[in-house]
């Protein structure tokens, strides 16, 4: 990860109810970003992957915070509730970003099974998705302020 200086920033983290353990572990990844960089976050619990980009815009009209990132984990099933869900989730998110001017941190997972959502979520140290879309958040941020400069 890389070093970042993100004093005065305020992320917003933005996570599902579903799969908890493992969406817990992401959010654990997240904070761990924002603290490593100086941000402060606030944060929102939506029910579900599909109710993401609509909390993310919310937090963002609330002109509270400089870059949001999404949490929550899609595991495929045996219907095309999977599809649906996460191509859903990921167009809205991008339309709310763009629509905003306001980055998004992709932090959804989307998997075939709880194997490869544990694999993505690691503690400390390890592979963490939700640690990475932080990280990609904030860098979107301090680069939009760059150009504000």
């Amino acid at each position: 990860m890389p070093d970042l200086d993100a004093a005065g920033l305020t992320v917003g983290i933005v996570a599902t109810q579903w799969n908890e353990a493992i969406v817990g572990r992401l959010i654990e990844g997240a904070q761990r970003a924002i603290a490593a960089s100086g941000a402060t976050s606030v944060s929102d619990v939506v029910p579900g992957a599909f109710e993401l980009p609509f909390g993310a815009q919310s937090l963002i009209r609330s002109g509270s915070v400089d870059a949001v990132v999404v949490i929550g984990a899609v595991i495929r099933g045996e219907t095309t509730h999977y599809e649906l869900v996460s191509e859903g989730c990921a167009q809205g998110v991008m339309q709310v970003q763009l629509a905003t001017g306001v980055p998004i941190g992709m932090g959804v997972l989307t998997v075939e099974n709880e194997e490869q959502a544990m694999a993505r979520s690691e503690p400390a140290g390890g592979h963490n998705v939700g640690e990475e879309a932080t990280v990609a958040a904030i860098e979107m941020a301090l680069l939009a302020a760059r150009h504000r400069a």
